[in-house]
């Protein structure tokens, strides 16, 4: 039976997982869920899965967390201290999910732990990937990647021969505004980016992909965990979502990942690897799509791909700046303090400012996520282009 450690089970991903672990539980033993600040779904999960403990980060939850599972044998903690310990419990298996700078020190003591760790908070990599992967190594972790792209690669990389590939290509659909003048973004609202035309995602990663941030994130994480460059690392815009990442190959092979757009395929992938487990979803129907498009992406339009690239290249703790300063715009964009076009010019003016200075532990990581979100809040203060 394999022990599973859930890190953010009550967002997107993470309810995803505990869906796949309820459709098999002969299988798992749960060791602890986690998740952010909805006790009353954490409770919930915890019950069905019979994990055996629940941890809220926000202790103002943990009261309705206890009284949810009192008499259930299930052990209920609160807080990032607490949240960092369960990260650390034994357990063969982990999903990261922790989005954001919040997930780096769970996701830092699970690899620490050693066995496997399902990565789908990419900003471990992005913020942090030295730190997290000279861990890896000193552990002796496993890091299997979660989100489609990079799982798709991974797949496509299965035989190992890393020095026979030319090139690695990553998808995106082009979020909601592929085809949006700059007029329309300048007077989009949170209600239109959210609206993704292929995937169903949490409200963050939503806008990231409106932007075109998450796939200039994506990029980033790809460098890291394929030890790529940048420019062996290319992006097309396939707005059908189903060929997920391609590889090149010296000999003029072309290997590529395909299947629907449904993040428990990657998820299922990750849980069984090395081997494969059912899932119910969608199987591709390549003769009713019929068709399916390739584009180079607009970096006029959606700047943030050449940001985040400009990020890799200069290295340090650039890629941190990036990240924290995009959080910060994306979320006063959600509560329409800034417009739609001002996140990315938010993220460069951030960028701009603070360079790349090193990062090469978690504490500095931290500090500069810290020093780039206190210069985001400004700059949003200071609404810099469009009007929200």
């Amino acid at each position: 039976m394999k022990t599973v450690t859930v890190l953010g089970s009550t967002g997107s991903v993470g309810t995803q997982t505990v869906a796949l672990l309820a459709a098999d539980p002969g299988q798992y033993r749960i060791r602890a869920l986690v998740g952010g600040r909805n006790a009353a779904l954490l409770a919930e999960q915890a019950l069905l899965l019979r994990a055996e403990c629940a941890v809220i980060s926000d202790p103002a939850q943990h009261a309705q967390l206890a009284q949810a599972l009192a008499g259930s044998g299930i052990e209920t903690a609160c807080g990032d201290a607490a949240v960092v310990a369960a990260a650390a419990l034994d357990a063969d298996w982990t999903m990261a999910a922790i989005t954001g700078a919040a997930g780096l020190p769970s996701t830092l003591a699970a690899i620490r732990r050693g066995g496997i760790v399902a990565l789908a908070n990419k900003e471990a990599l992005v913020c942090a990937g030295e730190v997290m992967l000279s861990a890896v190594r000193a552990h002796g972790a496993t890091l299997l990647p979660v989100d489609s792209e990079h799982n798709a690669i991974f797949q496509a990389m299965a035989d190992g021969n890393r020095a026979a590939v030319e090139k690695i290509v990553l998808t995106a659909s082009g979020g909601p505004f592929r085809t949006a003048s700059m007029d329309e973004m300048a007077r989009a609202l949170p209600e239109a980016a959210l609206r993704h035309p292929v995937w169903s995602m949490g409200a963050k990663i939503s806008i990231d992909s409106a932007t075109l941030m998450n796939k200039g994130l994506e990029l980033i994480e790809a460098a890291r965990l394929f030890d790529l460059t940048s420019d062996e690392i290319e992006v097309l815009v396939h707005p059908q979502s189903v060929i997920h990442g391609l590889v090149y190959y010296r000999d003029g092979s072309v290997l590529a990942q395909l299947g629907s757009p449904d993040m428990r395929v990657p998820i299922a992938h990750t849980l069984a690897w090395p081997s494969r487990t059912a899932t119910t979803a969608k199987r591709l129907d390549l003769a009713a799509l019929a068709r399916l498009e390739f584009a180079e992406p607009d970096t006029e339009r959606f700047p943030a791909l050449r940001l985040a690239r400009e990020a890799l290249q200069a290295g340090g703790g650039a890629p941190t700046i990036l990240s924290a300063a995009n959080e910060v715009a994306v979320e006063a964009f959600l509560q329409r303090r800034i417009g739609f076009l001002d996140i990315v010019a938010v993220v460069a003016m951030v960028f701009d400012e603070m360079g790349a200075p090193p990062a090469a532990s978690l504490d500095a990581v931290l500090g500069l996520d810290a020093a780039a979100r206190a210069a985001a809040q400004l700059y949003c203060l200071q609404r810099p282009r469009s009007a929200a």
